[in-house]
């Protein structure tokens, strides 16, 4: 890394700026493509959440409709057997 402030030994002043101006431009394109990644990952990760709160939902409802059904069930009186079975 370039030091601020002061040409390096042997190179212009210009010489030194255009040095840290390749170096900005490199972290700059680095920084970018770890922003793409990122947002891939992001995205990816989105669409997993989405695909895991459709399923509890119908979990849910899968099991409010089971333990209403149990109810019904438990409820009547008719659908039980005598204890002597």
């Amino acid at each position: 890394m370039v030091p601020r402030g002061e040409p390096l030994e042997g190179f212009s002043l210009l010489e030194t700026l255009e040095t840290r101006i390749e170096e900005l431009e490199s972290q700059l394109a680095f920084q970018e493509d770890a922003l793409e990644q990122f947002n891939a990952i992001v995205t990816r990760q989105q669409g997993q959440i989405d695909d895991l709160t459709v399923q509890v939902k119908y979990l849910r409802d899968q099991l409010l409709e089971a333990a209403s059904g149990l109810q019904d069930v438990q409820s009547d009186p008719a659908q039980e057997k005598p204890p002597h079975y």
